[in-house]
């Protein structure tokens, strides 16, 4: 049964981090606005990616908190993990989000609808639901599907020994030994997870070094630490035959120097990367590109289809939340008529790796400056001198820094250590500025914090430094 037709001012498909900022924006902006979800609100950011993961990070940090307490002067007896309340804590977490992603579209007045979107040409959207099938239209669609973990050929997951991120973070109980196949933010944090929880790690990377998007000086310094803690890292590697045995799986893998080495583990966890779900969404039915498994868009993430824009994972990377933030809200406003903005720049996008020890950056890398024809000015801080950091027993880290030597402009920030994650804001706010070394050597931070490290590498790039 179909419905009649039902008009919007604007539809987005897909209600994760992109979808339903777009949506609360647009309706603020006074638009008549529907979400169309199949699954679940807040997508897989909030329901299997990055805040329920990062649920399981923090028990696995304070399990190695615990198992540091007598550094302190504390006491502690055998250390029990309850994996499955561990777990559950986890998706107690996503699930009360989900909720709350709700909530603020119902104040906002947004429609949910849940089903199945597919084009039916620009503007109209055949919506599959449980009761029957629903036509909308609107002249402006925003596509906000996400992605989904790439396999490859022949190591297809099966749920129960070769898993995606969504199996890694669902275990019933703890495995002895894990293969990771992929070193970039995923695969590395779950590396740390399973390893920090006991298990034996082995992380398998094709390309010449770890968390190959990063600064080379911060992915040598993130390889020893991870190395340090009992993780086997194989770079250059070439995953071959992958075999399911009784007690897990086999795989057949070509080192950088041509050998082949076999690896036994009770679990594959695959993390070489996602692709975007362009697949039944009848783009053939408009005018859309879809390039390298994304969908094509412009500075400002419309398609070749007037009317039709994408956004988030969908439209390629990086693959980060706060980018289909930043799109959603920055495509309703265009909707909506705003003048004035500007389209992203990706260089102005932080990263960040929530493994032990953390990772974040901003910018570009120095290797990337270079081979652009800058001039640099490079300032590094390393932890051991930072007194915040010696009194919580964790100076293993590196502030690093990168500045135009004629213009002073920051070019970029690439950091290791303690709640890096939560600093680097600090200097992306400072890209955003288009901040000069002048303004961040007088700028005053406070101590004792970790943070000083920003300041001193900023001071160490122009020859000021005070504590090394």
């Amino acid at each position: 049964m179909t419905r009649d037709r039902d008009c919007f001012d604007c539809l987005v498909v897909g209600g994760g981090p992109g979808g339903y900022h777009a949506a609360i924006r647009a309706a603020q902006l006074g638009l008549r606005v529907g979400v169309v979800e199949r699954e679940h609100l807040g997508g897989i950011c909030l329901n299997w990616g990055c805040i329920p993961t990062k649920a399981l990070l923090r028990a696995a940090e304070l399990r190695h908190q615990l198992g540091e307490a007598a550094e302190f002067g504390f006491e502690i007896g055998e250390i029990r993990i309850d994996f499955e309340k561990l777990v559950e804590r986890s998706r107690k977490i996503a699930q009360r989000l989900e909720r709350g992603v709700a909530h603020l579209l119902k104040k906002n007045g947004v429609e949910v609808i849940a089903g199945h979107a597919r084009l039916e040409g620009a503007g109209v959207l055949r919506v599959t639901e449980d009761a029957g099938e629903r036509v909308l239209e609107a002249p402006h669609i925003v596509l906000a599907t996400g992605a989904r973990a790439r396999a490859l050929p022949g190591v297809e997951p099966d749920a129960e020994r070769i898993w995606t991120y969504r199996e890694a973070m669902l275990p019933t109980s703890l495995p002895r030994s894990l293969l990771v196949v992929g070193s970039g933010a995923i695969g590395i944090e779950f590396a740390s997870f399973y390893r920090d929880l006991g298990a034996d790690v082995t992380v398998i990377e094709v390309a010449p070094r770890i968390l190959p998007v990063e600064d080379a000086e911060i992915s040598a310094l993130a390889r020893r630490a991870f190395e340090r803690r009992g993780i086997a890292i194989h770079t250059g590697a070439t995953l071959g035959a992958v075999e399911r045995v009784a007690s897990g799986v086999t795989a057949q893998v070509k080192r950088a120097d041509g050998e082949l080495a076999h690896f036994r583990a009770e679990r594959l966890i695959l993390a070489v990367g996602i692709t975007g779900n362009v697949e039944d969404l009848g783009l053939d039915t408009t005018a859309v590109r879809v390039e390298g498994g994304h969908v094509a868009v412009d500075a400002w993430c419309g398609t070749a289809e007037p009317g039709i824009h994408a956004i988030g994972d969908l439209a390629g990377p990086p693959h980060l939340a706060h980018k289909a933030n930043h799109e959603g809200i920055l495509v309703a406003e265009r909707i909506a008529g705003h003048a004035g903005g500007h389209p992203l720049d990706a260089t102005h996008i932080p990263g960040c790796t929530y493994s032990r020890p953390q990772v974040a950056s901003v910018g570009w890398t120095e290797e990337a400056a270079r081979a652009a024809g800058r001039e640099l000015r490079v300032g590094r801080f390393p932890l051991q001198g930072n007194g915040k950091a010696i009194a919580i027993g964790d100076t293993q880290g590196l502030v690093k820094t990168i500045f135009d030597a004629a213009t002073g402009e920051l070019l970029g920030a690439h950091l290791i250590g303690p709640e890096v994650t939560e600093m680097i804001q600090g200097f992306a706010i400072a890209r955003s500025l288009e901040a000069t070394e002048a303004e961040l050597l007088a700028t005053v931070f406070p101590h004792p914090t970790v943070s000083e490290a920003m300041h001193e590498s900023v001071l160490d790039a122009f020859g000021r430094a005070i504590h090394i």
